[in-house]
């Protein structure tokens, strides 16, 4: 079932799921409210983008935390077996230490997608700095300086994040061998 979600999710565009979500989506919730007999629902636009954003990115998120934990060496699960370690316990001080290493990159590169992914949600209604940006240049005629403002916003985010997410993954390559110096 998770192979289905993961497969279906990751195949089809976040602007269509959004669209998806937030016109079909709303049409089905107050067809089944009404004949509960409830009143009509409203759906805010933002939280049917955020919706489908965090379902999109759960799906990829799902796909490296597996690939991460078959990353893990299957002696140092064999290890914690012959010592008698409980499978939550081995989960807990063997596999996500061990996978935290292989999985921190590609969970920093799916942030920093989801971080430009909110432009999408310009598309539901909601406000954001894309569609700001485009407004405030329309109003201006000063495109390019919008566009560029909006630009280094974006890439003050992801050297922002770049910072945090290399903090993360040394800590989690801490006492691994390094590869500096590696020909």
């Amino acid at each position: 079932m998770l192979g289905i979600y993961t497969t279906v999710i990751r195949a089809v565009p976040e602007l269509v799921l959004i669209l998806l979500l937030y016109y079909v989506g709303t049409d089905l919730i107050n067809k089944a409210s009404q004949a509960m007999g409830y009143g009509r629902v409203e759906i805010s636009g933002v939280v049917a983008g955020i919706w489908v954003l965090g379902i999109v990115q759960g799906a990829y998120a799902t796909e490296v935390l597996r690939g991460a934990i078959q990353a893990v060496p299957k002696g140092q699960l064999e290890a914690g077996r012959a010592y008698g370690m409980p499978s939550f316990t081995l989960m807990r001080r063997i596999t996500i230490p061990a996978m935290m290493s292989f999985a921190t990159p590609g969970l920093a590169n799916l942030w920093l997608i989801a971080t430009k992914d909110t432009a999408l949600l310009a598309i539901v209604g909601f406000s954001e700095l894309t569609l700001e940006t485009r407004q405030a240049a329309a109003s201006t005629r000063a495109y390019f300086t919008f566009f560029l403002a909006a630009g280094a916003l974006y890439l003050l985010v992801t050297l922002f994040s770049g910072v945090i997410f290399s903090r993360i993954e040394k800590w989690a390559r801490r006492g691994q061998p390094s590869l500096k110096g590696a020909n």
